[in-house]
């Protein structure tokens, strides 16, 4: 059974938040889950996404403070994913290779009264998530454009950066953390081709960075390269790792709905990181060795079908009656369009698996 949670805005607040779907001020609210109430705040969350018709949330909560120990969450329609299950197996997936991710879990929304259907609940990534976690403190950098390339180079215009924390947006630290992170950037950029195995080591957790490669190439998040992660630096150790965000765009569908070719995105991936940490030998083997892993054990159908279908049998029922789903054949197909697409995944991966080994 799913969580309900029951939200009401009042009328006047609602106009207010209907008003402008780009504005990120937000409305005050109620949200009542299990007979007990919240005092939140509430705003549309997204880019593209907010033009939907199912709008997603991000919720704060101010009494109590905190909401199964978060002080904010975030609430997704799913509304381009015919399944509606993506960005839940995705971010499983990525947890399943040792990467850090985000929790999720559906759940079902009512506004003033109006069952608005199945959403996708996504923790958030700050303070809480490494608390939750027993992480030690450190920065939290989200990539909102796709000037997180990594990059000295804008993506947007291909000019130099005016600054090298262009694209990132701190969601959490102190007033050291934007100078770690343009020092990230700088050296990722600028440590010579001879020094890159032994200096990449001080910035960078090489070994989560090539296992959240590996999860992002299977899963064929093409944004995700340069979009759509989190940054989290350990203070105790000084090294970054990066976080999934917003996965719905995988599995055989695209960030529109539409079906995905399983040859999109090569083996290699993108974005300059990538391309300087696969240029070591080293670290390519290691990568290669991680993938032939990951394609024997986790990208498989076998794997991933009881997750698949189990996730699917809970769903069903309320689907039918998120009065945005119109077409329960299409969802109901939504499972052969994941095997297939990973069965040629796979078979795509296995056979450029010389290029990195």
């Amino acid at each position: 059974m799913f969580p309900s949670y029951d939200l009401f805005i009042h009328p006047m607040y609602l106009v207010e938040l209907r008003k402008d779907v780009w504005s990120d001020e937000p409305v005050p609210a109620k949200l009542t889950y299990q007979k007990r109430k919240y005092d939140i705040d509430v705003v549309y969350r997204g880019s593209h996404i907010r033009k939907f018709e199912k709008k997603s949330y991000h919720v704060m909560f101010h009494k109590p403070k905190f909401f199964q120990g978060a002080h904010e969450i975030h609430l997704n329609s799913e509304f381009k994913d015919p399944s509606l299950m993506r960005n839940k197996l995705s971010l499983d997936f990525f947890h399943d290779l040792g990467v850090l991710s985000p929790n999720s879990k559906h759940v079902l929304v009512t506004i003033n009264g109006r069952f608005q259907g199945v959403y996708l609940q996504l923790e958030s990534v700050d303070q809480d998530f490494l608390r939750n976690r027993n992480l030690p403190n450190g920065s939290i950098s989200y990539a909102v454009d796709d000037d997180a390339n990594f990059s000295l180079i804008s993506e947007l215009d291909e000019d130099i950066k005016t600054t090298l924390s262009a694209g990132y947006e701190l969601k959490y630290g102190d007033e050291y953390s934007e100078e770690h992170l343009c020092d990230l950037v700088y050296n990722i950029n600028t440590i010579s081709r001879a020094e890159y195995e032994k200096e990449i080591v001080k910035y960078i957790d090489v070994e989560k960075y090539l296992r959240w490669l590996t999860a992002i190439v299977c899963t064929s998040n093409f944004d995700g390269f340069v979009h759509n992660y989190a940054l989290y630096r350990n203070d105790e150790t000084g090294l970054y790792e990066i976080i999934p965000w917003d996965y719905d765009a995988t599995w055989g569908r695209d960030v529109h709905g539409r079906l995905l070719e399983h040859d999109y995105i090569r083996i290699q991936g993108y974005n300059t990181l990538s391309a300087r940490l696969l240029d070591v030998p080293s670290f390519r083997k290691r990568y290669g060795e991680i993938m032939k892993e990951t394609l024997a054990h986790q990208f498989t159908v076998s794997y991933m079908k009881p997750k698949i279908e189990a996730l699917h049998a809970l769903l069903r029922p309320h689907v039918l009656r998120d009065p945005y789903v119109s077409d329960i054949a299409v969802f109901d197909g939504e499972p052969q369009v994941m095997y297939e697409f990973i069965e040629k995944r796979s078979s795509f991966l296995q056979q450029h698996l010389k290029e990195i080994l």
